[in-house]
């Protein structure tokens, strides 16, 4: 038995999904580098984004500054 492995990048659509924004949205983001503390890797026209970075987000471990825009992934989501 072959047990498929877990893509380590997401699109920007599937990111979408995860975080609860729209797919205009997210892909607005996404073309300044960033979806909020999660960065977005460029490959030629196509936008992905790390699984990992984009977990951790969503478990907390982000300090977000809403009014600075900085992050500290050492810190617990204050936001």
């Amino acid at each position: 038995m072959s047990e498929e492995r877990r893509r380590e990048t997401l699109t920007v659509e599937e990111a979408a999904a995860l975080l609860g924004i729209g797919r205009a949205t997210a892909y607005h983001l996404a073309k300044n580098g960033r979806i909020g503390p999660v960065p977005v890797l460029r490959f030629g026209r196509r936008l992905l984004i790390p699984r990992a970075a984009l977990e951790r987000v969503l478990a907390g471990e982000f300090e977000v500054d809403l009014q600075e825009g900085k992050n500290d992934e050492n810190s617990r989501c204050t936001s």
